[in-house]
């Protein structure tokens, strides 16, 4: 009778090792407690040593096993590669199947199988095989589906919270790449956790634009964007925050210029405007005009507001006409694109591209009020590397108007469940971005 020894970590462990290398019925002689090599010899670790022979077996029987035991090899190699791939150590296929999977998800099957290969030295070959085999076929399929974190239903929730509030996909990409990179399996399990930490990544995507403390005087600060994203509405709010003044802004010399006499009643609608607020309003149709209207009142005047023509950012030629308007604003002009929020995600893109010839220092996100997302508004900002500025979100003057904010971008987001007292301490603003008006 020839002896032979194998090690392990535990008499379980030797058995399956054994059980997988030969598929032949044994019996353990003996065992004793050793030290042996770790991964690649360069650690020991305590186990077990065993002694074991093979009993007789039918050659019909042997053949069989021989065949189940080349495919066993065939998936340890597979499982291997796989491992590697997902930075798991699955040094030894038949290790794992009693020590790893106990941990994954199916862990009571695998189990099972752990308590039937206890038994295995009182079953016939045939039964102690298929044991084994089924062990090892469920290690295989928790390996290539179950440790794939985009697998994760929490993931997938991820994903689907994103695609309905209209972020890019290339936004959606970034955001679950974060993901996968810095959150491991356990807290994938807790969905509140994900969707905190996707609130928070989405907020240090939003730059918020810093207004200048100290002002030149007098500042210029210039509208541009397509038709009907509510310009010159804008222009009017911003003329009460400044020519009215708020609890927190205190009342300057405010002149709004219009350069608009395409569209109908334009100029007539803000010279109506700044008749109510006691602000007030020219127009210009030419750079000379320009400069010489701002040359005429700059002495007097803390802040020139100037409307603009509603163009199409496809109209290449008319916006260059009103470009070399504009440029009788001077290089100290702060330009601001307004882009309305319902607007799609291509077309953004799109507009702020066609604008850029313009030099815009921030977006002026209006007509919050008639959208239900804003991932295409906070994707097109991070992506071109823009910050907003402020934000409209009806057609009441002047409250309807809010300095941008963080959290008010994060607490339209649709489906999130949000910890406003959270959010707010991550990113300090609360309501201050809400003018309170004397």
């Amino acid at each position: 009778m020839e002896i032979f020894i194998e090690q392990g970590e535990s008499r379980e462990d030797c058995m399956l090792k054994i059980a997988s290398k030969y598929n032949r019925q044994f019996q353990i002689l003996s065992q004793k407690e050793i030290r042996y090599g770790g991964f690649w010899g360069l650690f020991t670790k305590s186990g077990i040593q065993v002694e074991y022979y093979f009993t007789p077996q039918r050659n019909m029987m042997h053949n069989l096993q021989r065949r189940q035991h080349e495919n066993i090899l065939m998936e340890e190699e597979k499982k291997k590669v796989i491992a590697a791939a997902n930075g798991a150590l699955y040094s030894d296929v038949s290790r794992a199947s009693l020590t790893g999977v106990v941990n994954a998800p199916g862990a009571s099957k695998a189990a099972s199988a752990r308590q039937y290969a206890y038994r295995k030295e009182e079953t016939s070959g045939r039964e102690s095989s298929q044991l084994i085999l089924d062990a090892l076929k469920e290690l295989k399929e928790k390996v290539e589906s179950g440790s794939r974190k985009e697998d994760h239903s929490s993931f997938i929730r991820a994903e689907e919270l994103l695609k309905a509030n209209d972020f890019s996909q290339k936004f959606i990409g970034m955001m679950l790449e974060k993901l996968r990179k810095e959150l491991p399996f356990d807290q994938l399990e807790d969905m509140n956790y994900v969707q905190d930490k996707l609130l928070e990544w989405i907020g240090e995507s939003i730059s918020i634009y810093k207004e200048e403390t100290v002002r030149t005087k007098p500042k210029i600060m210039v509208l541009v964007g397509p038709t009907g994203v509510g310009k010159t509405t804008t222009i009017s709010k911003l003329a009460a925050i400044y020519g009215i003044g708020t609890d927190e802004t205190p009342a300057i010399d405010v002149r709004m210029i219009t350069i608009d006499d395409f569209r109908i009643c334009a100029k007539e609608q803000l010279e109506k405007i700044g008749n109510i607020m006691q602000i007030p309003v020219s127009y210009v149709d030419s750079r000379q005009e320009l400069r010489k209207e701002i040359a005429l009142h700059g002495e007097g005047v803390d802040m020139f507001l100037i409307d603009t023509i509603g163009k199409s950012p496809k109209d290449s030629s008319k916006l260059g006409e009103m470009k070399e308007i504009l440029d009788g604003a001077g290089k100290n002009a702060d330009f601001h694109l307004v882009i309305s929020a319902g607007t799609k995600t291509k077309d953004i893109e799109d507009i702020m591209r066609q604008f850029e010839p313009f030099n815009y220092k921030s977006v002026i996100i209006s007509k919050m009020d008639e959208t239900d997302s804003v991932g295409n508004i906070i994707s097109a900002l991070f992506e071109k590397r823009k910050c907003v500025s402020f934000i409209t979100n009806g057609q009441n003057l002047p409250e309807d108007i809010r300095r941008a904010s963080v959290v008010r971008f994060l607490i339209n987001l649709e489906g999130f469940k949000v910890n406003r007292e959270k959010i707010e301490d991550r990113f300090p603003s609360g309501e201050a971005d809400q003018f309170k008006w004397r």
